[in-house]
Order: structure tokens, then sequence, then C-alpha cells
């Protein structure tokens, strides 16, 4: 009987002993094809342009840099309004809210607003829903303390599309305001 017992136990720790090392033989090929992965990843990513040049940790832009950002930021977003409508949607309130701020705190700023439209209908027609568009725009910085001194208006109509396209995609790009902030 010690000897069935002592056979069993050989038994049981020999197979243990292949399930383990029969394991870790198996699990060596995967770790080499892990390891070469991330070598092929990155020699597979392209190296950063030559003429970026990251700012060295710690060193902040100019303060004249920092404002150059953030007027281009502001000049590059738009507000958009539906077909033939000047009213100003909610997300454009949200843009006008951004630039009236920067007015507020840059009291040295005016803007331009040019009042945009898409192809459609005459050109006497897109002028008028130009200027209302920007009238939009001015009256709404007017309310909340902008002085209308440091506010123009223009309209270019359909005469300046920012997508030449003749489809709605297009069309609803075109329906904007563009304000551009110029220095007194």
């Amino acid at each position: 009987m010690k000897r069935s017992w002592f056979t069993l136990l050989v038994i049981l720790f020999a197979g243990s002993g292949l399930l383990f090392f029969g394991c870790a033989k198996k699990a060596a090929p995967k770790k080499t094809e892990e390891m070469k992965a991330p070598a092929q990843m990155e020699a597979a990513q392209p190296a950063p342009p030559a003429q970026a040049v990251e700012p060295s940790k710690g060193e902040m832009p100019s303060p004249e840099a920092a404002l150059e950002n953030e007027i281009k930021y502001l000049e590059d977003e738009d507000i958009h309004f539906d077909f033939d409508k000047y009213n100003l949607t909610m997300a454009a309130r949200e843009i006008l809210d951004h630039k009236k701020a920067f007015l507020l705190t840059h009291r040295e700023y005016n803007i331009q607003i040019e009042g945009n439209c898409d192809e459609r209908g005459t050109i006497e027609y897109n002028l008028a829903l130009g200027d209302r568009r920007a009238k939009a725009a001015e009256e709404y910085f007017i309310t909340f303390g902008i002085a209308k001194d440091r506010i123009t208006t223009i309209s270019y109509g359909k005469e300046r599309p920012l997508d030449p396209g003749h489809n709605e995609e297009a069309w609803a790009k075109n329906r904007r305001d563009h304000i551009i902030f110029t220095k007194k």
C-alpha cells in the first residue's frame, strides 16, 4: 500500500513538473514575438518633421506669441446660420461668448464682423442677408458691454465663399459670420 501511494505521488509530481515546464517552453516564443513587435512598430513610425521645433521643457511662449495664438484661434471660429436666417443659434452664442470675453479683457482690440451667405439668391438679397447676420452679432456684443465704436460690420453676400462647392454641405459652411480682430 505504501508503494502505491509513493507511485501515485511520483506520478503527480512528474505530471505537475511536465505541465509547469512544458508551459514555460511554449511561452518563450510568444515572448520573443512580443518583444519584436514594439521594435517593428518603432521602425514603422515616421520621424517628426525636421522643421518642427518643440520648446524645451518649462519654456513658455512669449506673451505676444500667446496673444497671437489666441487671436488666431478666435478668428478661425466662425458662427453659422440656418438657410435664409439671421438669428443666432445657441452654438453661435457660445462662440460669440469666447470672443466677447476676449474683447472685455483686451480693450485695445476692435472687431470687424463679415456677414456671408451661400450662393443661392440674388446678389442684392444676399448682401442684405449678410448685413442682417453681421448686425445680429454686433447687437449681441453691444448687449454684453462691447462699445459700438469698437465694432464694424460688412456684408460680402455670396461673393466670398469659404467652400466653392454647390451642395448643402458647402452652402452650410458659407452661411457664416467671420470676425477679424484688429488692434486700435
